[in-house]
């Protein structure tokens, strides 16, 4: 959208209110449900939406002449659906048979997207990583609660049942105190996706795409999927991949987000034009446990299941979308712990012969990804009937990418970030608390601006 375009709608400048549609929750058993964006997440939330029966699938929007047809046929796939298509979102929030939206485009646009449809009286189910930088979380949380709309955040692994059962185990403690959380996703991408030049495709609206983004010349990687490897767009693979398990981390052990926060990597290796780290490191400091974050683009290594270990004093607790395992350690006196080489000198601690005996027993839950997926619709459809908040609400999806943007700003300062989650400030530290927040730019800034008014 130009400058000069239609930023005084209603929709946009946030006008319109959850009364201004006149929709009592659970009155109408079907929920009209329209989609902005049709990437790879967002063909996801079509084919998931698409299986249950209350939800039409009324709308789609999407930048991408292809891909909006793409998508209109995916949703129009299903007998007797006849789906709308938007080139422009704002079309799709005025529509009042729209009860819901999904917001499926890539990160920049989560936040202000999720505010407008708020503000024109829809729910929303906002992919992760739900913010591009730390005060978005709070502006959207302000929003959805002034207008009362109901929002899911894309973290779908909540909805597992295999991941409520393992938060219950760490919050009972049944392999002992929490004492660390190690994350990790490993892979080999090289020599990385290049430089392409090509021109800027005649069907694709790439000053719509930018929206709120810096402008900046159109190339191939800026858009569409490689979106992920450019600071204006994305926080790399720390806002995409660790988000999903620094989320578990803080929902099973009830953290608003860490004390303090360490990170560092940078693009060491990838041939290509990206910016974000091919390789980091972070560390984040909980109350009384740590957790770790690594990823790797241009090494596989000895590959992780993926998913996390949460160690404990009797054992560890290894998860990820397939499944969970407990392994127990092995009771054992502190002098057995100790390397024999030649002998035991006297004086030392003595080793005692003992039966081998596991602190805990050991446990195997499996756990299934489409499963959450559509376990995830489904909390979002009942809530949008009861009122109640989602699984997933606005605000853990906040505090969530809060994490994760913290390590980014460790990252790229190249010191310690600590942080006060009460007062979600970092402490002493101006250069870095001038990276919470960044501008939109015109017009959305004036969109922005009405919606926080």
């Amino acid at each position: 959208m130009s400058e000069a375009g239609p930023v005084t709608r209603r929709a946009a400048i946030g006008a319109l209110t959850a009364a201004s549609y006149s929709r009592v929750a659970g009155a109408n058993n079907r929920i009209g449900v329209g989609f902005i964006g049709y990437g790879l997440i967002g063909a996801q939330h079509v084919f998931d939406f698409k299986s249950q029966d209350d939800a039409d699938l009324v709308g789609l929007a999407e930048t991408y002449e292809p891909r909006l047809r793409e998508g209109i046929a995916a949703c129009e796939a299903r007998p007797g659906t006849k789906t709308r298509g938007y080139r422009d979102f704002r079309r799709l929030l005025d529509e009042k048979d729209i009860d819901a939206v999904v917001v499926s485009t890539p990160d920049h646009w989560h936040a202000l997207l999720t505010m407008m449809a708020c503000a024109a009286g829809k729910d929303v189910y906002v992919e992760k990583p739900m913010t591009l930088f730390v005060r978005e979380g709070r502006w959207m949380t302000q929003v959805a609660r002034r207008h009362k709309r109901v929002v899911q955040v894309g973290t779908q692994q909540r909805s597992g049942v295999h991941y409520q059962a393992a938060r219950k185990l760490i919050q009972e403690q049944y392999f002992g105190k929490l004492l660390s959380v190690r994350m990790a996703a490993f892979r080999n991408i090289m020599p990385g996706f290049g430089r392409p030049a090509e021109p800027q495709p005649e069907n694709f609206d790439y000053d719509m795409w930018l929206g709120p983004a810096p402008a900046r010349p159109y190339q191939p990687h800026r858009g569409l999927y490689h979106f992920r490897w450019f600071w204006d767009f994305s926080g790399g693979q720390m806002t995409n991949l660790a988000a999903h398990e620094l989320d578990i981390v803080q929902w099973t052990t009830g953290q608003k987000g860490p004390r303090a926060v360490s990170s560092s990597g940078g693009r060491f290796a990838l041939e290509d034009d990206g910016e974000t780290a091919d390789t980091q490191d972070a560390l984040f400091e909980y109350d009384k446990f740590t957790a770790i974050w690594s990823h790797r683009e241009a090494s596989m290594g000895r590959r992780p299941p993926g998913g996390s270990e949460y160690a404990g004093t009797k054992g560890a607790l290894l998860i990820n979308r397939a499944g969970f395992e407990v392994l127990p350690d092995t009771k054992m006196p502190p002098g057995n712990a100790i390397p024999v080489f030649k002998g035991q000198p006297q004086g030392g601690p003595k080793r005692e012969t003992v039966t081998p005996e596991p602190w805990v027993q050991a446990m195997k839950v499996p756990g299934s990804s489409d499963d959450q997926f559509r376990a995830h619709v489904r909390n979002f459809l009942d809530c949008i009937k009861s009122r109640e908040r989602t699984v997933a609400d606005v605000e853990d999806g906040h505090q969530t990418a809060v994490a994760c943007h913290l390590a980014n700003i460790s990252l790229r300062t190249g010191r310690k970030i600590r942080w006060d989650p009460e007062k979600e400030e970092i402490l002493n530290d101006p250069e870095a608390s001038a990276m919470l927040e960044r501008p939109y730019r015109k017009p959305w800034d004036r969109v922005l601006k009405g919606l926080l008014s």
